[in-house]
Parts: C-alpha cells; structure tokens; sequence
C-alpha cells in the first residue's frame, strides 16, 4: 500500500521537527526540508524514520524561486504541505534595512506562496496546505515589522489560496503564540512575556503540532487559522 507524502519546509528543527514528527506519527513520508541545519536534519531523518516510514532530505534555499521549483519538481504525488520555514529578524522601524524586509517576505510569504502553486500541481488527488503563521500577524509588534507584516500577509493568502484551491484542496493556518524561546529574545524577555500569557506557560511543541494533526482528519476545515497561544491574543 503507498503511503501518503507530506512536504515540511523547515522541518529539521523547533516547530517543523513537531510538524513532520506528527505526520509520521499519522503514516506519512516525509520530504524534509532544510537550509543550512544538515546535522539537524540528518538527526531528525533519523528520528523519523524509527517510526516506520521514509523521510528524504531536500535542502533548499527558499528566497531563491528557482531552487523551489527543482525541490517539488522532483516530488511524486503529493498529500500535505506544511510551510514551516521562517525568519524573524529583529530591528525597529526606522532602521530596518531594505535587505532585511525583502528577506524576510521573500522567506515568509512568497516561499509560501510559490511553494502553493507548485505543489497543487502535484496533490492530483486532492490535498492540505497548512501554512504556520503566528500570534503577532495581528498585534503590531513594532520591533518585528517585517516579520509581522509577512505572517499577516500570509494569513490572509491563506485565505485566498482556500477560495482559489477548493474544493480538491484545502488551505489553512495554524497561529502558534510563545512555544521555543527565539535567539533574538532575551531570557528576562522571555520570562516577562511567558508572565503575561493567561495560562502562564509557553505551549508544548507538541500542543501547536496536534493543531495540524486535527485539520488533516477534519475534512471540512478550510480557509481557517487555529490559533494555539494560551491565551496571548486575548491581551
């Protein structure tokens, strides 16, 4: 029996590992996308595929549109495609370079975005985007304005891509809010943000990954952003 295939851009670590992890878990082949974290990769390949099915390693740059197309050209038919990958850099408003938001969006959102089209080509019978945006596309996080504007933006392309794809495929996104303390936050940062989350705590990897685990046996989920943050969108 063939088994499904799922595609995780930026699955060798943080949240991407929980995501192809998950979909192992659930019968899945994995393509396990990575850019520079080969050791990682080669790690969680490893991981993986102790639970019984075949992970294959696909480095990518994602900002280049060309290296896109040669990672899903290769692909058979495909299930599931989780966008995973991100940058967030920091940096405020009036220093942020023009190289630094290109990068940024051209990570966040266009990947996505060309990854959707190239990769509907292949979910011939049908299939599931989800795209892993973030709490802060709608709060105004004005020392992350790049990287707020891209998970906002992919949001709402979430949104189209549902109406452009339906009904063979459907599109969605999951909003994780405080999960793994990033390098670009402090310790004391941490502590006082994890403080003013209602339930007190950062989420489980695990607790955000089982949100994508619900929108693969939901058929009838489309269009939509899960968002799993304790409780951060409320203040």
């Amino acid at each position: 029996m063939t088994r499904p295939l799922a595609l995780v851009t930026g699955g060798a670590h943080r949240l991407g590992k929980s995501f192809a992890s998950t979909l192992a878990r659930l019968g899945y082949d994995i393509v396990l996308h990575y850019h520079s974290a080969v050791d990682e990769a080669r790690q969680t390949q490893g991981q993986l595929e102790s639970l019984g099915g075949r992970v294959t390693l696909a480095p990518a740059d994602l900002t280049d549109p060309s290296q896109i197309q040669s990672l899903v050209s290769s692909l058979k038919p495909l299930d599931v495609l989780v966008n995973s990958a991100a940058f967030m850099p920091s940096g405020n408003v009036e220093s942020l370079s023009l190289e630094s938001w290109a990068a940024t969006l051209d990570l966040n959102l266009r990947a996505p975005f060309l990854l959707a089209q190239a990769c509907a080509k292949k979910m011939t019978a049908g299939g599931l985007i989800v795209n892993i945006t973030d709490v802060g596309a709608q709060k105004a996080w004005s020392r992350y304005p790049s990287y707020t504007v891209s998970k906002a933006a992919l949001e709402s392309l979430t949104r189209i891509l549902a109406r452009a794809f339906a009904p063979q495929i459907r599109v969605n996104a999951i909003a994780p809010g405080l999960v793994l303390q990033s390098d670009v936050v402090s310790a004391e940062e941490w502590e006082r943000l994890i403080g003013r989350v209602p339930l007190k705590r950062p989420a489980r990897s695990e607790e955000v990954a089982s949100a994508l685990e619900f929108l693969i046996k939901n058929e009838y989920v489309t269009g939509q952003t899960i968002v799993v943050d304790g409780g951060y969108s409320l203040i």
